[in-house]
């Protein structure tokens, strides 16, 4: 396999957890009854650009289905993130009621509807149809496709430019990246701002957080790595961010190349210089991921069995992509974990892809009293501890597995 940006020949693995169908590819009853189809799930890294990505098996139609299930809004969370970004690019960037905000995935509109509500004119990009719909009901402007150079140049000739471009945890979910990024030169008015954020692989690698890996994710992404796509494709850096979403994140800010607006941040080059110190340019950096996450996979399954053996309750919650990743590496099903609970009516009566552990309302919890409730959005753990306190009422314990078993 060559790199999906420079075309380096791929020959420095990251980790393989072996195969897995889609991690959104949830069951109904019907397809219950159905084969599923599995992929290798491997990621390798790219010793020329930094880019770690995983191997393709899967085309991004097979993946981002018309029924795909992930809404953003159901992270009280994320909403929160979501306003404060929108309040902090109007204020920084001065938009008004003659500015555009355009969103690539926007989802279910958990972010354009605060937008809206500033009276900011605003457009989303959505290729999934559940999530789209879910927007419009919102009022949100969507179109549905899949965003590239194509749909840019569209845009654009259509005068519906955008001042400022907000690209959340897409960055990572597209086979293309050069062409997507390339997109966001043509689709910025001259003087426009694309602001991009994703899970940054510094963290990802040095907290073992090796359950973020799943089909969906085709790229894992360095400040590195990201530099070099964004001048390929005609965007210059010009400031960066941390964040605590998702285990830790990156907020990227570009402008076109040829603008020259916005002074280039100290930022920048402090995390490039602190990604180097970290080793992430040199294969050793890479080296013991693979023996974290079976460390991790048999900590787990010791656990789960261990609770079974002495008649203890287990319950999931959160039917998360990463928990999927998790419990397909190691094997779990409804023997071990009977039910996950999740909050998004479009999960609930579905089963996990693979394991085949059904899905429920949280009803169950209160209903079974578990004596343990593992938490599988580990990047969540406050919100859902405080959402489900009363399992403290009856000696019930809460537990994360990643990046380590922990009884929290």
């Amino acid at each position: 396999m060559k790199c999906r940006h420079c075309q380096t020949e791929l020959t420095l693995p990251l980790i393989d957890l072996g195969t897995a169908p889609p991690s959104n590819a949830y069951l109904t009853q019907q397809t219950l009854h159905a084969p599923e189809k599995y992929f290798p799930l491997r990621a390798l890294v790219c010793t020329e650009c930094w880019l770690v990505q995983t191997e393709d098996y899967a085309g991004a139609d097979e993946l981002f289905s018309a029924d795909y299930a992930y809404f953003s809004s159901f992270s009280t969370t994320w909403l929160k993130h979501a306003e404060q970004y929108v309040s902090d690019m109007t204020q920084r960037f001065a938009l008004n009621k003659n500015s555009r905000i355009v969103e690539v995935a926007a989802n279910d509109g958990y972010l354009l509807q605060y937008a809206k509500a500033r009276g900011i004119p605003c457009l989303g990009i959505e290729p999934t149809t559940s999530t789209a719909d879910a927007a419009r009901a919102k009022g949100i402007e969507i179109i549905e496709e899949f965003f590239g150079v194509e749909l840019a140049k569209l845009l654009a000739a259509q005068g519906k430019q955008a001042d400022l471009t907000a690209a959340n945890n897409v960055l990572a979910h597209v086979p293309d990246i050069n062409d997507f990024v390339a997109g966001f030169a043509h689709l910025l008015k001259p003087a426009g701002i694309a602001t991009f954020e994703f899970p940054h692989l510094l963290r990802l690698v040095s907290e073992n957080q090796f359950d973020t890996i799943y089909h969906e994710h085709y790229s894992y992404l360095s400040l590195t790595a990201v530099k070099r796509i964004f001048e390929r494709g005609g965007l210059n850096m010009f400031d960066v961010e941390e964040l605590s979403t998702h285990g830790g994140s990156l907020r990227v800010y570009a402008q076109r190349a040829e603008s020259g607006i916005h002074a280039i941040s100290t930022n920048v080059a402090n995390m490039l210089q602190r990604e180097i110190q970290a080793g992430m340019v040199a294969p050793t950096f890479y080296a013991n991921f693979q023996t974290k996450a079976n460390q991790v996979k048999n900590d787990f399954l010791s656990f789960l069995i261990e609770a079974k053996r002495t008649d203890k309750k287990i319950a999931g919650y959160g039917a998360a992509a990463k928990g999927n990743t998790l419990l397909n590496y190691a094997g779990v099903r409804p023997d071990l974990l009977p039910y996950i609970v999740d909050r998004n009516p479009a999960k609930q009566d579905k089963f996990l892809p693979g394991c085949r552990i059904p899905i429920v309302a949280e009803a169950e919890i209160k209903r079974t009293q578990p004596d343990y409730v593992v938490i599988f959005p580990w990047n969540l753990k406050a919100e859902v501890i405080e959402q489900l306190a009363y399992v403290r009422e009856w000696g019930g314990q809460f537990v994360a597995a990643v990046p380590e078993l922990s009884i929290l």
